[in-house]
Parts: C-alpha cells; structure tokens; sequence
C-alpha cells in the first residue's frame, strides 16, 4: 500500500491560512470596511486561495522540475508560476470587490511590471546557482576521469557549500585510498619479485649439490659431507622464509591471532637467549643481559614476542663482527617495559634507517649477507613491528658511528 505523504499538502493549507491571517491584519484596521465586504473578501480569498492550494500540490505531485532537462528552464517555470498566481490571486480578487476600470486597469498594470521585474531578478539570482552546481558537476566529472587531486572552493553557509565541503572530504579519501592501493600493488610486486628470488636461490643450490652427489660427481667424504650441510642450511633458509611469508600474510588479512597471558619478560628474553646462543658462539659473538629487578609481568601473546626478541637479536647477531657484542636490556617505561637490542661494529646508513623495517629491505649488499654467507628473508623486521604494533607497542631503531646500533621497543 502506498503511503500518501500529507506534509506539502498542510504546508499549503497552513501558509494559505497565515497569509489571510496577515492580510486581514493589514486591511481591517486601516480601511475598517462593511460587514459585507468582508464577507465578500474571505469568500473571493478563500476561494482563491483554495485554487491555489489545488494548483499547486497536483504539479508537485506531477513532479514539475523533472519536465525540463535544465535547471535554468525549471527556476523560470517555477519563477513564473509563482508571478502568474499572484496575478491570478490579485487579480480577480480585484475584479470581483468590483473595483472601478480605471483601477482594474492600474492595478494590472503595476502587476505586470512588478511580474516582470521580480523574473528577471530571480533569474539573475537564480543565475548564481546554477552556476555553482555547473562547477560541482564539472569537478565530479574529472573526479570520474581519475583526476583525484580535484578540489572546490566551498564558500558560504548553504547546503551548496555544505555539498562542496563534502565532495573536498570525498576526493582527498578517495585520493588517500589511490595512493594506499598503489603502495599495497607496489608491495605486492616485490613480494612477488623476492619471493620468487629467495626461493628460487636455495632451490637452484640444493638442486646443483643434490644431483652432484646423485650423478657421482662428488665422492669425496668431506666434500659429501659439507654438501650435505649446506643443503640443511639451504632447507632452514626456505623454512624461515615460508614461516615469514605466512606471518606476513597472516597480518595482511588481519588474522594475527594474539593469545595474551600475563608474562613474565625476564624469564621470555632468557628462554630466547638460550636458543640462540649456539649461533652466538658460532660466530664468535658475546651476548649480554640486563634486566632490572622486579620487572612487571606484561599482558602479551608470549610466542609472537619471543619472535620478536629472535629476530632483533638474530639481526643483531648477523651484523656484529667476531668478538664484538651484542647487549639486550629491559626496563619500565612510565607505563609501560622497554625493549632494547644494542649491537657493537655495524652501523645502519642515516638513509636506510627510515626504511629498516620495511619488507625485503636489506639495506647495504654487505648488509645482506654476514660472513657466515647466512641470508637472511628481508622479513624479520617487517614482522617485529607487525607483532609489537599489534600489542599496541612502537619500536624504532638508533644507529650511529662509534656506538653501534640499538633497536628498541615499548610494550604497554
């Protein structure tokens, strides 16, 4: 069943009603006319003024400015069906309070003059607007050309100006998701690009070493033997690197699952300490720990910090010379424990530093690979700030010349 909308309906009657309220006011006091008359006026005006209301409500339920297919043509019907009810009104209203000719005659006159000049007046006006929505509709149509940067001067208070602020909030967020999808496509071609040449790399080395010992290429033990450990090396790279990948996709979809207990952060460093100290002692590399007393426990999700730990201090392992010195230390942090993994000899370029964290980046070729020839994915970072920013946690790194470099993180 259709809903009959009765608003504009009482909006007529009400206003029809208000303006023979006003004008009452205006005529009985000064003209003070007959009993007659006046009854003769409330009919004439009731009369017109109820024709009027008929008139007016059937064109808008016709829907009279979607006749014209310019908006120009629809504020001059408007315009001048407004001046010709007005003459109507006056009009024969006038005639039939049976006024003299001359009368008549002069009050048609001043209506025609005054019809006349309030729609040349209201199309000069008019104009204004029109003008507006025209450059409203030029910019949509360069916004839908993808010039994203298109922007409006939203001046004054009407609902134009209201409408051009929000095509400004529309364009900058449309040109914000732009340049977020670029990022996000660029980020995918180089996953794509060092996915496939990191895995392709160990891939190629197994492949060579495997088919040597297969074809009989190789029969020396030692030689076997030192194949055999790099085809384990090569196999643990491909591991961390299909690990990374899934972490990384896995933060990407927004599925990082965080299960978060209250941990104690003294005893978490001390478990990673002891995994990866074997690699410490393989490259010569002294590991210190400083924690102070009475550390609180934090609220964390214990394996993706303990990740993080693994990464800085492998990172920091893999860029520390023989017999150089890698320090890890916690303390508070107004409300929060602070993280930092300190390394001695390697310093990052003040250039690279902003870009430390970002996938795949390695910084300098001699940054790449350690002396051991150990590869690391280009990952590890990336996923250390994935998982301390989904802690609600920062890290950031410091790297000077003479002092080393210091990666630091504040866990709330």
């Amino acid at each position: 069943m259709t809903r009959i909308n009765l608003y504009p309906l009482l909006a007529l009657i009400i206003t029809v009603v208000a303006a023979f309220a006003a004008a009452m006011i205006v005529v009985v006091p000064v003209l003070n006319p007959p009993l007659q008359d006046m009854r003769l006026l409330f009919l004439f005006m009731g009369g017109s003024g109820g024709a009027t209301v008929g008139v007016v409500y059937v064109l808008y339920k016709k829907r009279l400015a979607q006749w014209f297919n310019s908006l120009r043509w629809t504020l001059l019907a408007i315009i001048l069906l407004t001046v010709l009810l007005v003459f109507l009104n006056v009009f024969v209203t006038a005639q039939l309070m049976f006024i003299s000719a001359h009368d008549l005659v002069l009050t048609t006159g001043l209506l025609i003059f005054a019809g006349m000049i309030a729609v040349i007046s209201a199309l000069l006006i008019a104009g204004s607007l029109i003008e507006r929505i025209h450059i409203l509709g030029e910019a949509a149509q360069r916004l839908a050309r993808g010039e994203l940067h298109t922007r409006l001067k939203a001046e004054g208070n009407d609902e134009l100006a209201q409408l051009a602020a929000l095509f400004n909030q529309m364009a900058a967020q449309l040109e914000a998701i732009d340049r977020e999808k670029e990022l996000l496509e660029q980020s995918r071609r180089d996953l794509v690009a060092w996915a496939s040449h990191d895995l392709r790399t160990p891939v190629a080395a197994v492949r060579a070493m495997n088919e040597a010992m297969l074809d009989g290429v190789v029969t020396d033990p030692e030689t076997m033997i030192r194949y055999r450990q790099q085809i384990h090396r090569e196999v643990e790279h491909l591991g961390r690197l299909i690990d990374d990948l899934f972490e990384i996709v896995q933060m990407d979809a927004g599925h990082l699952n965080l299960t978060r207990t209250l941990t104690s952060l003294s005893n978490l460093i001390g478990d990673t300490l002891n995994s990866i100290s074997a690699r410490a002692a393989q490259r010569n590399v002294t590991v210190i720990s400083d924690i102070e007393d009475g550390l609180p426990g934090v609220y964390i999700a214990p394996d993706k910090i303990q990740r993080v730990l693994y990464n800085l201090l492998d990172n920091a392992i893999h860029h520390t010379p023989p017999d150089g010195q890698v320090t890890i230390s916690a303390r508070r942090a107004g409300a929060g424990v602070q993280v930092s993994v300190h390394n001695t000899g390697s310093v990052i370029p003040a250039e690279d530093q902003p870009r430390i964290f970002e996938r795949f980046y390695r910084g300098e070729r001699s940054r790449a690979r350690g002396s051991s020839g150990d590869r690391g994915t280009g990952l590890g970072l990336a996923i250390a700030r994935g998982f301390v920013e989904a802690h609600g946690g920062s890290i950031n790194v410091t790297s000077e010349a003479g002092r080393g470099t210091t990666f630091t993180f504040i866990l709330p």
